[in-house]
C-alpha cells in the first residue's frame, strides 16, 4: 500500500478594520439592516469612481511587513471578472500579477503573496418559512460589498491539518497583534481557503489540487482538511483520480460535496482597473508602517526564551495566544517567578478550559503570581498550592487567606511534627525503608504517599525525601 503526503496550501481574507470601504465612503458595519451602507460605486452604477481608502493601504503595509514581505513599490489594481448574485459589479477589484506585498514568511511558512482588494456582498440561502435550511430562494446584503479585504496566499508548505491550525492560530495572532483586524472568525472577519492535495511519499511532485472553501474556524479548518486527504487517499487507492474542483465541507454532518470546477486564472479575465492609478508607496508611507509595528507574537517567544529563561514550545504556547500572554507578563511584574509562573498558568487552563481567557476568570494575575511566591517560599506544597488554585477559579479571593482559611499551610520539620510522620512512615512500610536504604530509590514512592495522605497535601515533597535520607542514615 503506498504511503501518501499531504501537501497543503491556504488562501486567507482578512477583513481590515477600517471605518469606511475600501473604494467609497460607506460605512463598514456588521449585522446592520440588510442594504443600508451602500452608495452608487459600492454598488457598480455607470460613471461611478473608485478611491483607494488610504488607511487600507497602510494596513496592509503593516501585514506584509509582519509577514517578512518584499514590500512593493509600485503595485497594479485589476478588475477580476466573474458572474455571481453577490457581485454587483460583476467583478472583484483585486491585484493580479503585482501585489503590495510579494514574498514573506512566517513561522515555517513561506508566504507567496497578499495583495488588497474588496469583498463581495453577503448572500444566504433561505429556504420557504424564511429559515436557513431547505434553501427556495437566496437574499442579497450589499452592506459588505466593497470591504476592505487583504487576501495571504501561502506556499504548499503545510503538510497536517494539525499543522494548518496552528498556522492560522499563529496569523491571527500576528494580526491581531497588528491591530489591523478584529480577526473574528464568527463574523467573517477572518476567512480561509485550503488547496489539498496529496502525494506518494518521496515524490516531488505536486497532486492535483481542490480547494475547500471559506472555512471559518479553527476547528472547521482541521477537519475540513483531514477529511479532504482521507477522501483524495482513498479515491486514489481505488485506481480513481482526484479531479480539480472547488469543495464545500460540512462540519456538521462531516460530508464534503461539490461546489464547482476549479477556477484558473484565465477565467476572470484579468486586465488593468482603468479608474485607478498604479498604487506607490513612498518612504513616508513604509516609515508610518514601520513606526507603528508593535512587538509581534513570535518576537515575543524568542524574548520569552531568552530573557525570561522558558523553554521554546511553552514560550511559543504563551505569546502565540496573546490573551495568555498578557496573563502572564502580568503575572509575573506581580513578582511569580517567570518560569514557575509559565507552569502554574497551565494548570490554571486545565482547571477553567482552552477556551476561556483567563483574564475573565476569578483568578487576577496578582493571586496567581502569589501562589506562585507561596509554593516557591515553601508556605505551601504544591499539592495544597493546586487546591488553592481551584477555590480560586471557584470563588475568586486573596490565596493567603485562603491557606489560612483552609489549614493549607505547610507542616515543616521545624516543628517537630513533619518528622514524626515521617517516622510513622518508615515504622509502617519496612520493607519500602529497607529497599530505599539499599539505594532503590523508586520505593520511596509508598513513603512519600503515606505522608501526603497523613498531612493531607501540606508537606513538602523535598523536605519529606530529605527527612527520609535522615531517618535511614543515608
Amino acid at each position: 500500500m503506498t504511503d501518501y503526503e499531504p501537501v497543503i496550501g491556504l488562501e486567507i481574507h482578512v477583513q481590515l478594520g477600517t471605518t469606511t470601504k475600501l473604494f467609497c465612503g460607506c460605512e463598514l458595519s456588521f449585522g446592520d439592516t440588510p442594504n443600508i451602507h451602500t452608495c452608487p460605486t459600492c454598488l457598480g452604477l455607470p460613471g461611478a469612481l473608485p478611491v483607494i481608502n488610504a488607511q487600507a493601504v497602510h494596513y496592509a503595509i503593516m501585514i506584509g511587513l509582519a509577514l517578512e514581505c518584499e514590500i512593493a513599490p509600485r503595485s497594479q489594481f485589476h478588475r477580476k471578472n466573474y458572474f455571481y448574485p453577490d457581485s454587483p459589479k460583476a467583478y472583484q477589484i483585486s491585484q493580479y500579477d503585482v501585489p503590495i506585498c510579494g514574498a514573506g514568511r512566517l513561522g515555517e511558512v513561506r508566504i507567496h503573496r497578499a495583495h488588497l482588494e474588496d469583498d463581495a456582498a453577503k448572500l444566504t440561502h433561505l429556504g420557504a418559512s424564511g429559515r436557513i435550511d431547505d434553501a427556495q430562494r437566496s437574499v442579497v446584503d450589499f452592506n459588505r460589498g466593497g470591504t476592505p479585504l487583504v487576501e495571504i496566499v501561502t506556499e504548499p508548505d503545510i503538510h497536517s491539518p494539525q499543522q494548518a491550525r496552528e498556522f492560522l492560530t499563529l496569523l491571527r495572532t500576528t494580526l491581531r497583534a497588528l491591530g489591523v483586524s478584529d480577526v473574528d472568525m464568527s463574523q467573517g472577519s477572518l476567512r480561509a481557503d485550503a488547496n489539498v492535495s496529496v502525494r506518494p511519499v518521496g515524490s516531488d511532485t505536486l497532486g492535483t489540487k481542490t480547494e475547500l472553501k471559506n472555512m471559518n474556524s479553527f476547528a472547521f479548518l482541521e477537519k475540513g482538511v483531514k477529511a479532504e486527504i482521507e477522501r483524495q487517499i482513498a479515491l486514489l487507492e481505488s485506481g480513481g483520480r482526484v479531479a480539480q474542483e472547488t469543495l464545500h465541507y460540512d462540519p456538521v454532518s462531516g460530508r464534503l460535496t461539490s461546489l464547482r470546477s476549479k477556477e484558473e486564472a484565465h477565467d476572470y479575465r484579468y486586465f488593468p482597473e482603468p479608474d485607478l492609478p498604479p498604487l506607490v508607496v513612498t518612504d513616508a508611507m513604509l516609515e508610518a508602517a514601520k513606526a507603528a509595528m508593535p512587538e509581534l507574537p513570535a518576537a515575543r517567544a524568542a524574548r520569552f526564551s531568552s530573557e525570561l529563561g522558558l523553554p521554546v514550545e511553552r514560550a511559543r504556547e504563551l505569546a502565540f495566544r496573546a490573551e495568555l500572554g498578557d496573563y502572564y507578563e502580568a503575572a509575573v511584574t506581580e513578582g511569580g517567578d517567570p518560569v514557575m509562573t509559565a507552569n502554574w498558568i497551565q494548570a490554571l487552563i486545565e482547571r477553567i478550559g482552552t477556551e476561556i481567557d483567563p483574564a475573565d476568570s476569578k483568578v487576577t494575575p496578582e493571586a496567581l503570581a502569589a501562589v506562585v511566591k507561596l509554593v516557591g517560599d515553601k508556605a505551601i506544597s504544591r499539592d495544597a498550592g493546586r487546591e488553592v488554585l481551584s477555590k480560586l477559579v471557584d470563588e475568586g479571593g486573596d490565596p493567603a487567606a485562603i491557606v489560612e482559611r483552609d489549614g493549607l499551610g505547610a507542616i515543616s520539620s521545624a516543628d517537630g511534627g513533619l518528622a514524626e510522620v515521617v517516622a510513622a512512615a518508615l515504622a509502617g512500610d519496612p520493607d519500602a525503608a529497607e529497599k530505599v536504604r539499599a539505594g532503590n530509590m523508586k520505593a520511596v514512592g509508598p513513603l512519600v504517599g503515606y505522608v501526603m495522605r497523613e498531612t493531607k497535601g501540606r508537606a513538602d515533597g523535598g523536605e519529606i525525601n530529605r527527612l527520609i535520607r535522615e531517618q535511614l542514615g543515608i
